[in-house]
C-alpha cells in the first residue's frame, strides 16, 4: 500500500470520524446547561497540553531510560509491567481521588481504591517477572 496516497477507506472512514465528531459538538452545544461547553473546552484544551507538555515527555523519558538501564532480556517484561502500573494508574486514579464520592451515601466509593490498585498493580508485576522469569530460564536451557 502506498503511504502518498489514500484509498476509499481512508477517506469513508475519515468522513465518519468527522461526522461523529462533529456530532458530540453538537450535542455539548445543544445540551449546553448538561455539558458547559467553555468548561468543557478548558478541560479539553487543558488535557491537551497536559498530555504534550507533561505526560508524553515524561513516558518517553522513561523509556530511553528502561532502554538504556535494562540488560536486553529483561528489556520486554520492564515494558510491559510498567505499561501495565501505568494503565492501572490511570483508571484508578479517579476514584482514588474520591471524584465521584457523593456526600452522605457511605456507598458511593465503598472500597479503598489506593489498596486495591496497589494489589492490582503488584499482581500484573508479578504475572510479568514470572513470565520473563520462565522466558529467560527457557533461553538457557536453549528450548523456544
Amino acid at each position: 500500500m502506498s503511504h502518498g496516497r489514500r484509498g476509499l477507506g481512508f477517506w469513508s472512514t475519515a468522513a465518519i470520524g468527522w461526522a461523529l465528531i462533529g456530532w458530540g459538538v453538537r450535542g455539548a452545544l445543544h445540551h449546553h446547561v448538561d455539558t458547559r461547553p467553555a468548561e468543557l473546552a478548558r478541560l479539553f484544551v487543558g488535557g491537551l497540553l497536559a498530555h504534550d507538555l507533561v505526560f508524553a515527555p515524561l513516558v518517553l523519558a522513561a523509556g530511553v531510560a528502561v532502554s538504556r538501564l535494562t540488560p536486553r532480556r529483561w528489556r520486554a517484561g520492564v515494558q510491559a509491567a510498567l505499561i501495565l502500573v501505568g494503565l492501572v494508574a490511570l483508571f484508578a486514579y479517579p476514584e482514588i481521588r474520591d471524584y465521584a464520592r457523593v456526600l452522605n451515601n457511605p456507598t458511593s466509593l465503598p472500597h479503598n481504591y489506593t489498596r486495591n490498585a496497589v494489589i492490582v498493580a503488584a499482581i500484573a508485576v508479578a504475572g510479568v517477572a514470572a513470565v520473563s522469569a520462565i522466558r529467560a530460564g527457557l533461553a538457557r536451557r536453549g528450548v523456544g
